[in-house]
């Protein structure tokens, strides 16, 4: 019994982490890369 509610104490902490990492990441925002490297690819390709 006290081995059953380990482990579905152990999947719910699970689960929170990872719905919590989720909702953590899509407010981020801003470029994915640096911004000087993209000027400079954009001028050696014109």
């Amino acid at each position: 019994m006290n081995n059953r509610l380990a482990s579905r104490l152990l999947w719910l902490v699970l689960v929170i982490v990872a719905a919590s990492s989720v909702v953590a990441g899509c407010g981020q925002r801003g470029p994915l890369y640096l911004p000087e490297e993209a000027e400079e690819q954009e001028e050696q390709t014109r």
